[in-house]
């Protein structure tokens, strides 16, 4: 697994933004921090097409829970729940963010730990 994320200035801003205004349970709050410490900023043309970031279609296996799912994480502003568009500040997105394919990430969701495997990213063109 990736020691560190790797995010574009605009969605680690944002991440630093949800935290500040508390959106997060203290668990994930914690783990963000840490992760956003020890982040890698890139532009967003220098961000590897395997990276978890907004417009991307992302699939992901909960190995705690037992399914797959594929998301879409867009902008908050274009969260279409039943269209499967997901805030990349939302839950499940600010868990894998800046992890690429074959990452398993273990994640302090609000109703426990749950160990989620990022199975693969493609970029979205909405």
């Amino acid at each position: 697994m990736s020691n560190h994320i790797i995010v574009t200035t605009g969605i680690y801003d944002a991440i630093k933004d949800t935290l500040r205004r508390k959106k997060v349970s203290i668990e994930e709050e914690k783990r963000l921090t840490e992760e956003l410490r020890k982040a890698k900023q890139v532009l967003r043309r220098d961000l590897p097409a395997d990276i978890v970031t907004v417009d991307r279609k992302v699939t992901l296996k909960d190995h705690t829970l037992d399914f797959e799912h594929e998301y879409i994480f867009v902008p908050s502003t274009k969260q279409k729940l039943k269209k499967n568009k997901h805030s990349i500040l939302s839950d499940i997105a600010l868990a894998v963010v800046g992890y690429k394919v074959g990452d398993v990430i273990d994640w302090p969701f609000r109703d426990g730990e749950r160990k989620i495997e990022i199975l693969k990213v493609e970029t979205w063109e909405g």
